[in-house]
């Protein structure tokens, strides 16, 4: 199983977005997905109709150690695509994680009742730094932070998300090596030249680094994305083909890419996912 948390330090990135739309595209690709919702606002817990409710959720498995899979995985109306909802609105899982003996590896330690059953886990995370965040970090084998293409957001990149990696590079003498961030240029507006401007120096800053990449793929700004929040269902089923006003790849096109960039070894899978939507 693949584990990866969407993670910015910034609010308002788009990490909920990313993770459902990538969750759903992978879904539809025949993978078999699990969402665990960490954020106090439960956004992504809510993306998606439930076909099935668990009773429990994200803070009974945590602060509970209960991974009884029944008891806390609610299915969506997406086939193959599973959540483990938030259910922590008061944030008692930070204090309790800030006082356990294993706080920071709680999750890590639990992941591996979901092993089987699960070829990639999915985790949202909040949009500040806690000791939820550095836990989901901890249990990852990457990290990927969706970065808006401006000022402000590439400079709380350098002092919240790089910070909060550097400073848990000593968990490696616990056998946790340095995690891969992969940076994700989300809600891009192309014809901006500033636009323009940002993401060369971001390419051009982490070219050649060792465990920092910034993806090829460019997720733009778009209202397909919004729609396909309000209809509850993975952006790629409501935008499969490219506008005829626009240039830009259609956000089947943009999903599967960026699938395809961080789990290059289920690429044909993905790539099918094309025939799956003309097919609906």
């Amino acid at each position: 199983m693949r584990v990866v948390s969407v993670v910015s330090t910034k609010g308002g990135v788009g990490k909920t977005t990313v993770t459902a739309n990538l969750g759903g595209l992978l879904a539809d690709a025949g993978l078999r997905v699990l969402l665990l919702d960490l954020d106090s606002q439960p956004t992504l817990s809510s993306y998606y109709a439930l076909s099935h409710k668990a009773d429990a959720g994200a803070y009974d498995f945590i602060a509970l150690n209960l991974a009884m899979t029944a008891q806390i995985i609610s299915r969506t109306v997406i086939a193959g695509l599973d959540l483990i909802a938030s259910n922590d609105d008061q944030g008692r899982l930070s204090t309790l994680l800030l006082h356990a003996p294993d706080g920071r590896l709680r999750l890590r330690n639990l992941l591996g009742n979901f092993r089987t059953y699960y070829d990639v886990l999915l985790i949202d995370t909040q949009g500040a730094r806690s000791v939820l965040l550095e836990m989901a970090i901890l249990a990852s084998d990457f990290v990927l932070s969706p970065i808006a293409p401006e000022m402000l957001a590439a400079r709380e990149l350098q002092r919240g998300t790089l910070k909060l990696l550097s400073e848990l590079e000593p968990f490696r003498h616990r056998g946790i090596p340095p995690l891969p961030l992969r940076l994700l240029l989300n809600q891009v507006n192309a014809i901006r030249v500033d636009t323009r401007m940002i993401i060369h120096s971001l390419r051009e800053t982490f070219a050649g680094t060792t465990n920092i990449s910034v993806l090829d793929t460019v997720v733009p700004d778009r209202v397909a994305y919004l729609n396909a929040a309000s209809l509850g269902l993975p952006v790629h089923r409501i935008e499969p083909r490219q506008s005829r006003e626009r240039r830009s790849p259609s956000a089947l096109e943009t999903m599967q890419a960026l699938a395809i960039e961080l789990f290059p070894e289920w690429r044909e899978a993905i790539s099918s996912v094309s025939r799956c939507v003309e097919i609906r």
